[in-house]
């Protein structure tokens, strides 16, 4: 038990002073995505430069102090957050600077989707992210970074250039191709376990301001069909295009049929990113496929498709997740997906298939710490749900469908969708590159300082 004025000399070396679990923001800087966490920090440090960090770090080393960081605190497994020790939170450090010239973009990591992309777009610029614009920069590129430009310029970690972290030992360094390369390498896919990273530097490309859109519903009767069709479109598809196909339920708005509002049904969700008439093109076969209840093909802003999702994964409701690769999808697997999933057991489930293939394939699985290059797709359970007592029904769903798609898919889980139950499969999450991995940590964090994370346990 740290003494109390020890902690306000601590207090006293940030820009910010501490909050403590008796002030009346502590609840909300401690909160994260998923609502079934609820660890309660001895204390919050609300940084805003590299020099908060550093002192954070070096006060938690000398009085052995559980450390947590908060970059977007979207992460379903709640790391962010610790029980007893400091969570270091990063959100007041989010500027995002784009060099129109250079098509780059420096990010600092507190920073969300969102705020990249709203910036990057002034500029008809973009960087490869995800598809929910609250998910956090940090986190997002540590893991991977799967979304819609995904295809045509790699995952979001495959565009990042440089970035600046503090080690364990409180050192601010650089890490590129060129300088700390064997770090550069571990932190593309190795997760938060080197240190705390500050600032992010990607490329960016031209995209945008519209890009073709389509967001195509069918009946949930329709699934086995609708899925083959989508086996079909992915494999056909360009770099440029990116179709999910995802079993949702019918959000209770217009221009959703009323009759259908709150029912589960199955949608092909895809972009193509390059030139609007290309784009028509590619999403054509979408135009006379089947019978959709509701069928939008259209161009649309890019910055509004990308928060398109996000009234469906509200910040605080109750998550669990699971997830697979597949590197094809058999009419065996599509009947046992379309089985379990005919009805979704809450009303904020989304499951289905991210594409992966073009650019993400195109790279060597040991070029960077991402493992997982071969796949076609990620299977994502994405269980979301409001009332904790239909915690054990809905875990147990998840669980289910997870453990009976096992047999169609490929090695590995994604990294970015691991929750909490699921250190057991952090190592099979880095394949064949833990090992390196376990070297680098040794390296930067011989005594695993960084240990709330997808955890690389260092060699002895």
């Amino acid at each position: 038990m740290l003494e109390q004025t020890t902690i306000q000399q601590f207090s006293q070396t940030l820009v910010k002073p501490l909050i403590l679990p008796s002030d009346s923001e502590f609840d909300e800087a401690r909160s994260v995505w998923n609502g079934m966490i609820d660890k309660k920090p001895a204390m919050i440090a609300m940084c805003t430069n590299v020099n908060d960090i550093t002192n954070c770090i070096n006060f938690a080393r000398r009085h052995n102090v559980l450390v947590s960081i908060k970059g977007g605190g979207h992460s379903v497994a709640g790391r962010a957050v610790c029980d007893d020790g400091l969570m270091i939170n990063l959100s007041q450090m989010k500027s995002v600077v784009v060099n129109p010239n250079a098509r780059t973009v420096r990010v600092e990591s507190g920073a969300k989707i969102g705020d990249l992309d709203k910036e990057t777009q002034k500029f008809g610029l973009a960087t490869p992210v995800g598809i929910v614009s609250q998910t956090g920069i940090a986190g997002l590129t540590l893991g991977g970074g799967i979304g819609y430009l995904g295809r045509k310029y790699g995952l979001t970690l495959d565009n990042l250039i440089s970035a600046k972290l503090i080690t364990a030992d409180g050192k601010l360094i650089n890490a590129s191709a060129h300088e700390n390369s064997d770090l550069f390498w571990a932190l593309r896919g190795g997760g938060g376990n080197f240190g705390v990273v500050s600032s992010f530097e990607f490329k960016t490309y031209k995209v945008g301001p519209d890009v073709m859109v389509a967001q195509v519903f069918y009946p949930i009767e329709d699934a086995k069909e609708v899925l083959q069709f989508y086996r079909e479109f992915t494999a056909k598809a360009p770099d440029e295009l990116a179709g999910y196909a995802l079993v949702v339920n019918v959000p209770p708005v217009d221009p959703f049929p009323k009759e259908l509002q709150g029912k589960t049904a199955i949608a092909i969700v895809a972009c193509h990113s390059g030139v609007l008439e290309d784009g028509k093109i590619a999403l054509s076969s979408l135009e006379d496929f089947g019978n959709p209840f509701l069928k939008v093909i259209m161009p649309m802003p890019f910055v509004a498709l990308q928060t398109n999702f996000d009234p469906g994964v509200p910040n605080g409701m109750r998550y669990y997740w699971k997830s697979h690769y597949m590197d094809t999808l058999s009419d065996e697997a599509i009947d046992v997906f379309v089985n379990h999933t005919n009805r979704l057991p809450g009303p904020l489930s989304i499951v289905g298939f991210e594409p992966l293939g073009g650019a993400i394939s195109r790279v060597n699985e040991q070029d960077t710490a991402f493992p997982q290059r071969r796949a076609s797709y990620v299977l994502g359970i994405w269980s979301g749900w409001i009332q904790p007592s239909n915690d054990h029904y809905v875990i147990s769903w998840t669980r289910e469908l997870h453990d009976k798609m096992k047999p169609y898919t490929s090695e590995g889980v994604y990294s970015n969708y691991l929750d909490q139950d699921d250190e057991d499969l952090i190592r099979s999450s880095f394949g064949k590159n833990y090992n390196r991995l376990q070297e680098v940590k040794k390296k930067y964090d011989p005594n695993n300082f960084f240990k709330l994370n997808q955890n690389i346990i260092p060699n002895s």
